[in-house]
């Protein structure tokens, strides 16, 4: 039997692309790329701020589904499409972690899957304990 733990949110890419939500193995997690997508629509239609804030709430539940919580991520990335949103994702990001303060790093890219999205965030957990 696999330690490993595979959690699917049923996003239309996952299946096709072949990748998991969440996966959990000891007191690691890991949240794979979270957009504004809700229920296959982009969210927050040219505001990189609201979306920065839709795409941590979806990696948020992720992290619940597995038993973890915001306290335990440890690591946060962020892909922006443009530069000029870094302040704007950077204060949606600060107002969800500033009591947590994980290590960050932000990401200048080309694009993302659709273009109406601005920012991508994945995030790493780690919880001491956690079996």
């Amino acid at each position: 039997m696999s330690s490993i733990q595979r959690i699917s949110s049923g996003g239309q890419w996952e299946s096709e692309y072949g990748y998991s939500r969440v996966v959990v193995a000891g007191p690691h997690a890991w949240v794979a790329g979270c957009t504004a997508t809700v229920d296959g629509r982009v969210q927050g239609n040219g505001d990189p701020y609201a979306q920065m804030k839709v795409a941590l709430e979806t990696a948020r539940k992720a992290l619940e589904e597995v038993g973890f919580a915001l306290q335990d991520v440890v690591r946060t990335r962020w892909y922006v499409v443009h530069a000029r949103d870094v302040a704007e994702v950077g204060r949606a990001h600060g107002e969800v972690f500033a009591e947590y303060r994980p290590a960050a790093t932000a990401l200048v890219v080309s694009g993302l899957t659709d273009p109406g999205m601005l920012v991508e965030v994945d995030l790493d957990a780690y919880r001491a304990g956690a079996a």
